[in-house]
């Protein structure tokens, strides 16, 4: 049986499921979840000895003021998401029918599963290394997921795109890219950063396998910095067709190496309607947005997404993305169902189509110094 992560799910993380930044110093926190194995121990001990007794056997994941340490919260997402990709979804996902996604060549596979709220109730939610509170009764949501799968040859040419040109689109500054090629994307409002750069021996050992990681879209085109690691949450904002209101879903976003030829990049819902750095989340976008389409009340929705791409042996990239949704509002999610696995077939072709007029605009000089200064 495979066990489900609780980090990368479709209840968003709270503001306290954070790593520490002064922006969520100034917000009322909770106590942070505890353990059962803390709790039996906060019978006889005090509340800090309890807690030495239970990890003085391992690295602390918790922080002074109850927040997950950085680097423990990174791998724990990193490694919940590549096992989703690399395991869970081939053993457990139906797989679909084929389509064309012009312009890229490649035929995309669909696949797909539900994964029920009984399913979610049975997850080790407190008791994981990163410990996050039980959602409540009408917050376990079913989570509907749609996934693909596609093979692309790796070279410049008319139709697919090398793994340099792939890792740059997807991975570096994965959400003002996104931006660009998604043509309902309005906006993408960066309301947190983080930046920490530690090249100490105990920083690599939380990382193992992975490589230059950020929690952010930050582009570095220094191959050996990887120990950079930053930090970001974004409100992506769409467009809807009349008489839809706009979607804005509050995002972290998590992208790192996870080898020299593969990578992954991670995005998941937070609630941030009451941190006073959000723009839409909290409304001020209502008096401060500088067009009347960012002036609109939009609608919160919940989105997550987890994609890979893998250089492999025969130079081919197996490109997998696999996403859940709830974009609210009195969009019935039968709805939602039928116009999602669409929208994630058209999104190989934007990407495509990005990349080929990239590809142009710069000769086929993929990476350049102004494309830094440009995102």
């Amino acid at each position: 049986m495979v066990t489900l992560g609780n980090l990368v799910r479709l209840a968003p993380l709270d503001i306290d499921t954070l790593p520490s930044h002064p922006a969520l110093e100034l917000t009322v926190t909770r106590k942070r979840p505890r353990r059962a194995s803390e709790d039996e121990a906060v019978a006889t001990e005090t509340p800090r000895k309890a807690t030495q007794a239970v990890n003085e056997s391992e690295p602390s994941t918790i922080d002074v003021n109850g927040r997950p340490n950085l680097g423990p919260f990174i791998k724990a997402v990193l490694d919940e998401a590549v096992t989703f990709i690399d395991s869970t979804l081939p053993a457990t996902f139906k797989p679909g029918s084929e389509k064309s996604s012009a312009p890229a060549a490649a035929k995309v596979q669909i696949l797909k599963r539900e994964i029920t709220s009984a399913e979610l109730s049975n997850i080790a939610w407190l008791d994981s290394k990163i410990p996050r509170d039980t959602p409540g009764q009408f917050e376990i949501m079913e989570e509907a997921w749609v996934a693909r799968k596609s093979r692309h040859a790796n070279r410049q040419d008319k139709g697919t795109a090398t793994f340099s040109e792939l890792d740059y689109s997807l991975r570096v500054s994965h959400s003002e890219h996104e931006g660009k090629y998604t043509p309902d994307v309005f906006d993408t409002y960066k309301v947190l950063d983080w930046a920490v750069q530690d090249d100490s021996t105990e920083e690599e050992s939380n990382f193992a396998n992975y490589q230059q990681i950020t929690m952010s879209s930050t582009y570095s085109n220094d191959e050996d910095l990887v120990h950079l690691m930053t930090y970001k949450v974004f409100e992506m904002c769409h467009r809807l067709p009349f008489p839809l209101s706009t979607r804005v879903f509050p995002v972290l976003v998590i992208t790192a190496k996870t080898g020299t030829n593969d990578f992954i990049v991670v995005q998941i819902p937070v609630d941030i309607k009451t941190l006073q750095e959000a723009f839409y989340s909290n409304g001020r976008n209502i008096t401060e947005g500088n067009s009347a389409l960012k002036r609109k009340k939009p609608i919160l929705g919940f989105a997550m997404s987890k994609q890979r791409c893998v250089l492999t042996a025969d130079n081919e990239i197996e490109w997998t993305m696999a996403t859940a949704s709830d974009a609210k509002g009195w969009l019935p999610m039968w709805a939602q169902k039928m116009g999602i696995p669409g929208a994630v077939v058209k999104d190989v072709g934007l990407v495509v189509k990005w990349i080929h007029g990239h590809r142009a605009k710069n000769a086929g000089n993929w990476m350049t110094s102004s494309d830094a200064k440009d995102i």
